[in-house]
């Protein structure tokens, strides 16, 4: 109340002491004691300070009003004491929707370079403006909304970061022995870190899924084709309970469900070499989940996830700049040179069931009984393939190359009789042999060029996997050759090994194809932290 209060304070003191007496002898006492009081009680004001107002006053003819009529048009804008907001370093903006800071950790998951994630999800912070016709009945507090909202946030922040630093204690610390599988040996990078990571997921990670869109183009895909895994990811996260949640207060990541493979069928012109209506039908719905809820403003997507096992996937996610930059894009089509990002988006791998099962793929003889030392059929797709059949189609015994197989010759059956199976990308990067080759028990051989593997950041693919670069197509032979049988032996082992983690089952087991890419999506929502910068007064 400041120099008004004190004012007051001294007026009413001198007029008390001044109307004790009207005798002129002690006219001067008086004064004498008038003005001590006067130093006594401004003296004691000013050492305990001006008093701070809990009403905040909208105009100078407010401080002045008097009257029933002024205390209660203040009684409406009451806040909270400055002294309170000031100590607290969490403190909200008056925005019904608080902007947020997306700031890049970092999480060393396994002690190689490969595995530390450094990465920044650039972006201005958004202030949305207040609603100037903001009506309480219709709507909750905005101020209240905002520390609710802050108050999720943090519980979530807070929980990943235990988890991090759950991870980073498991490099050091001895594996715990638990009843189930437990990830072991030269296949993974860091097995502790990765079992850690995964059983902090199982724990906690939980996922919104946007309920907006219909049906063929959204909440469907395709689940019997070489799409497949993009049908059976998107179908197993909308009817799984354990990671799934309805409330998205509670959601680390919100899924966009969304089918690139089913936008292809449905909504792009045959031939038309237009992506146009594809991407528009990404517009509208980024458009309208960004409209209905605050989570893809407050993070500008960094939160949020597609997926997409076409070869169109990136280019629909180049519809949004946000979707592009900053959002998981979990792809199959997982190439360096077309923007693909390893330490924000997923390599998902592709895995071609024309049954919609793998029952009848899994498994084969043992390394001794697999006469072909390597195997190879298919079309001439993409730079790489015509290279290879220059060199080894119908050449070699060895090195059976195929564009098309002679009648009668199952295609499976080569692939379980023969040591390595070659790999090479098509028109894409991605092929399914990769898993084909995995479900017979085959070394794959791995011919690509910006190819980021999937399950990297958890698999060493050296361990069972030959990577021949395009330029050294020609001496093939002569490489596979020179690997000592014991090595083979034991890459064919820890090939069989790996296969859980490609398997699709329904419903869906613990460490398969399903469950590693979630874990993939959790790695990249660890290694970003979303702050709020927001404050109140």
């Amino acid at each position: 109340m400041g120099s008004v209060g004190d004012k007051k304070w001294c007026g009413c003191a001198c007029n008390l002491w001044s109307s004790s007496s009207s005798s002129s002898a002690s006219a001067s006492v008086k004064l004498l004691l008038c003005m001590v009081s006067l130093i006594v009680v401004c003296g004691f004001v000013s050492v305990l300070g001006p008093v701070e107002s809990n009403w905040v006053f909208l105009s100078s003819s407010s401080s002045s009003s008097t009257g029933a009529g002024a205390v209660t048009s203040m009684k409406n804008i009451h806040v909270n004491d400055k002294k309170e907001a000031i100590s607290d370093d969490s403190l909200l903006n008056r925005s019904p929707t608080p902007p947020q800071t997306i700031e890049a950790i970092q999480v060393q998951l396994n002690g190689t370079k490969e595995g530390i994630y450094n990465f920044s999800v650039a972006g201005p912070s958004i202030f949305p403006p207040m609603n100037e016709s903001y009506d309480p009945a219709e709507s909750p507090d905005p101020l209240l909304k905002a520390r609710r909202d802050h108050s999720n946030l943090d519980t979530l922040e807070a929980g990943l970061s235990r988890a991090r630093a759950a991870i980073r204690e498991a490099k050091r610390a001895n594996q715990t022995q638990v009843p189930g599988f437990v990830p072991l040996g030269p296949m993974y990078r860091n097995a502790n870190v990765f079992y850690r990571s995964y059983l902090e997921m199982e724990k906690q990670f939980k996922i919104y899924v946007y309920e907006e869109g219909e049906h063929p183009l959204f909440h469907n895909g395709p689940c019997k084709s070489i799409y497949s895994t993009e049908g059976n990811l998107i179908h197993g996260i909308e009817i799984n309970n354990q990671f799934r949640t309805r409330d998205p207060e509670k959601a680390h990541v919100f899924f966009l469900p969304f089918s690139v493979a089913m936008l292809v069928r449905f909504v792009y012109v045959q031939n038309s070499h237009d992506f146009g209506p594809i991407k528009h039908t990404v517009i509208d719905y980024v458009n309208i989940i960004s409209g209905k809820y605050p989570y893809w403003n407050r993070s500008l997507g960094a939160d949020h996830f597609m997926l997409s096992c076409h070869d169109w996937g990136p280019e629909a996610s180049r519809a949004t700049p946000y979707l592009h930059k900053n959002s998981i894009r979990v792809l199959c089509n997982a190439n360096t040179s077309e923007g693909f990002n390893p330490t924000k988006d997923v390599s998902f791998p592709e895995i071609n069931l024309q049954t919609g099962s793998i029952d009848g793929f899994i498994g084969g003889p043992s390394p001794s009984h697999r006469p072909v030392l390597a195997f190879f059929a298919g079309g001439l797709h993409g730079p790489i393939r015509p290279v290879l059949l220059e060199h080894w189609e119908n050449k070699d015994e060895d090195i059976q190359v195929h564009k098309y197989l002679p009648k009668g010759v199952s295609y499976l059956d080569m692939m379980k009789k023969s040591k390595y199976c070659i790999c090479p990308s098509g028109y894409e990067v991605a092929s399914p042999r990769i898993v084909e080759a995995i479900y017979a028990g085959c070394v794959p051989v791995l011919i690509s060029d910006y190819y980021v593997l999937p399950f990297s950041d958890v698999l060493n693919w050296k361990s069972f996997s030959v990577e021949v670069p395009v330029k050294d197509v020609p001496n093939l032979k002569k490489i596979l050759m020179r690997i000592p049988t014991r090595q083979y032996i034991r890459m064919q082992r820890r090939v069989v090994q790996v296969r859980r983690h490609f398997e699709v089952h329904s419903p869906p087991k613990r460490f398969d194809v399903f469950h590693m890419v979630l874990h993939s999506v959790w790695l990249r929502r660890l290694n970003v932290r979303v702050r709020n910068n927001a404050h109140v007064s």
